[in-house]
């Protein structure tokens, strides 16, 4: 057997060993099984004690992704991790659970008909983008099935600032990405910009309900309101695809009045993330279709070897029942006031944040967390002596975890601070970023010249 050069994990024989009488340590190899089994304790323990040295989730304001549930919903989580929701046959309660969670995000974001759901969880935003673009390029093939044969490819237009899912989706299902760039202070995808991008050989628009890059919606009616002018000049039907990974479980409780859904007829398919602000552990998402002529019918799978017969349209087949029960959970569990309190709260948190730090009189606001409850900011003109990637290094000391980053094309001259709000940041703990920012400033003001530059940003960008 090679032999492991690397070095190996030692255990203290008097706290976890198997022979704690033996007073010698027991070396474990780090990259190859152990030549035998160890006690569940001692492999938990020295799993826990690397795991001391990931950073504190909490902190974590690059992440989107849930970091807090209530000790019920771990409970539910344990009680289901062994669930295989694909199998509907052996554990029909879960997969009704699924269903009743299609149903509530169904009538939340108004489909035509929200008791005869179209739609799929997923283990993401990612997966659900991807089936939500497969749908767009099946429907445009069908729709010009001699062009297609004949060599027409089909493109998608987006903004710049998309998820880098989409990207993916255009490479590896041989899509054009028309990717429209920023331009000054737009730092989205703009009603005109996406109609003009567009032509017979769109399968769809993509609009961002909440930006990553800033945390700002996407005009999603003006857009369908532009595409509606276009398809008038030029008899082509271009649909939109809603990105709502995060402003799908905000909008509906805080803006209620915004339309962005399945109001809007050009709106052929929305997604989100149940583990961002549907406010569950990760890995789920859920995609939705306005109705059974926007999903083609051949996309759909049927099996019938776990027992019974059913239909499944998702990238993975296997996939954990566990994280859709702790979404029903909290769908039952805050209902929608709850959700609206809940999410107002992180919205209040932002607005106070972004408001402290735009005091301090060095940085300025690019978003206030009035829609998501997202900001970015940058540093003003004259603090000439650090810039966001500094700030960045120097928050991790006190175990912030703010990402610094450029931002897409034509705005690679702008570089930012994004600050994630989710539940468990408080109030008091906001507070405490600002009192650690500001104690900060003297010592990067001191600084000779900026430590860090744009070819660094790599380094801090989530």
């Amino acid at each position: 057997m090679a032999k492991d050069h690397r070095r190996p994990l030692r255990v203290n024989p008097l706290i976890g060993a198997t022979d704690p009488a033996s007073g010698v340590e027991e070396v474990l190899p780090r990259h190859r099984l152990p030549d035998g089994p160890m006690p569940p304790s001692t492999a938990a323990r020295l799993i826990r004690d690397e795991l001391m040295l990931d950073g504190n989730p909490r902190l974590n304001l690059a992440t989107f992704v849930t970091t807090w549930m209530e000790p019920e919903a771990h409970a539910l989580l344990a009680d289901t991790a062994d669930r295989n929701l694909v199998d509907r046959d052996e554990y029909p309660v879960t997969a009704e659970l699924e269903q009743r969670c299609l149903a509530m995000l169904a009538r939340l974001w108004n489909a035509p008909d929200p008791g005869s759901p179209v739609g799929e969880s997923t283990v993401g935003s990612s997966e659900a983008c991807m089936l939500g673009g497969m749908a767009l390029k099946r429907r445009w093939a069908s729709r010009n099935a001699g062009r297609y044969a004949a060599g027409a490819r089909p493109n998608l237009v987006m903004g710049t600032n998309v998820q880098v899912c989409w990207k993916k989706f255009c490479n590896y299902w041989e899509v054009e990405p028309r990717l429209i760039p920023m331009e000054g202070e737009r730092f989205h995808l703009g009603a005109e910009q996406a109609a003009a991008a567009c032509d017979e050989n769109t399968i769809g628009v993509v609009a961002i309900l909440g930006s990553t890059m800033d945390g700002g919606y996407e005009p999603v009616a003006g857009i369908c309101a532009a595409l509606d002018a276009f398809e008038e000049r030029t008899g082509v039907r271009v649909p939109v695809h809603v990105d709502a990974a995060s402003g799908g479980m905000i909008a509906p409780f805080l803006d209620p009045e915004l339309e962005w859904d399945f109001r809007l007829a050009r709106v052929a398919s929305i997604n989100t993330s149940g583990h961002k602000y549907g406010l569950v552990y990760p890995g789920v998402g859920w995609v939705l279709w306005r109705d059974r002529d926007a999903l083609p019918a051949e996309l759909v799978e049927r099996v019938n070897y776990l027992g019974g017969d059913m239909s499944t349209f998702t990238l993975n087949f296997s996939r954990p029942g566990s994280q859709v029960v702790a979404q029903y959970y909290t769908f039952l569990r805050l209902g929608q006031e709850g959700y609206g309190a809940v999410q107002g709260a992180l919205r209040d948190v932002a607005t106070h944040l972004a408001g402290e730090i735009e005091s301090l009189g060095c940085f300025r606001l690019l978003t206030r967390g009035d829609q998501l409850p997202v900001f970015a900011f940058t540093t003003t003109e004259d603090a000439t002596r650090f810039n966001v990637f500094d700030v960045s290094r120097r928050l991790r000391e006190f175990g912030w975890l703010v990402p610094a980053y450029t931002f897409p094309p034509n705005r690679e001259d702008l570089a930012v601070l994004r600050v994630v709000c989710r539940n468990g940041f408080s109030l008091d703990l906001a507070d405490r970023l600002v009192e650690n920012l500001r104690s900060l400033l003297p010592w990067l003001r001191r600084q000779s010249a900026p430590i860090y530059g744009p070819g660094e940003a790599t380094a801090f960008h989530h």
